[in-house]
């Protein structure tokens, strides 16, 4: 069988870039570009929150740039139904964890708990080709050159 590419190193790496997508893009602390480029929109001061117009532009434009390709491979690996049950999953984890005890469902770590179930699905959506080709021998049509 070929070499597909993929080790755990390379999950890591699409996870890292996973968090900083989805971390970057709103997260509860305040920093994130939401905040700084599209709440000044409504109503904040933005002078106040700084940054230019252009800079904003392409921030922007970056971010839903790493969207489009981590949700079209996700759609495409994992589908609606393997999302869901990724989600669900993890939401059982997470569950799970919480009536443990390991952490209080209140405030902001409810925030951090879906931000990182959301990573987690986008990080697999980009990865489960790999894996299945790895576990199965098989390639996906879109593969095939």
């Amino acid at each position: 069988m070929a070499d597909t590419g993929l080790s755990w190193g390379g999950i890591g790496v699409r996870f890292l870039v996973a968090i900083l997508l989805v971390y970057a893009t709103w997260n509860p602390t305040g920093y994130s570009y939401t905040d700084w480029a599209i709440m000044p929109l409504f109503g904040a001061d933005d002078a106040a929150v700084g940054g230019s117009a252009p800079l904003k532009f392409l921030a922007g434009l970056v971010l839903l740039t790493g969207w489009v390709l981590y949700l079209q491979a996700t759609h495409r690996s994992l589908g609606a139904a393997g999302a869901a049950l990724v989600a669900a999953v993890c939401g059982g984890i997470v569950w799970l964890l919480a009536s443990w005890g390991a952490f209080t469902m209140q405030g902001p770590t409810i925030a951090h708990a879906v931000l990182l179930v959301l990573a987690v699905i986008l990080s697999l959506g980009m990865s489960w080709s790999h894996v299945s080709r790895r576990m199965s021998g098989q390639v996906d049509a879109d593969l095939v050159e």
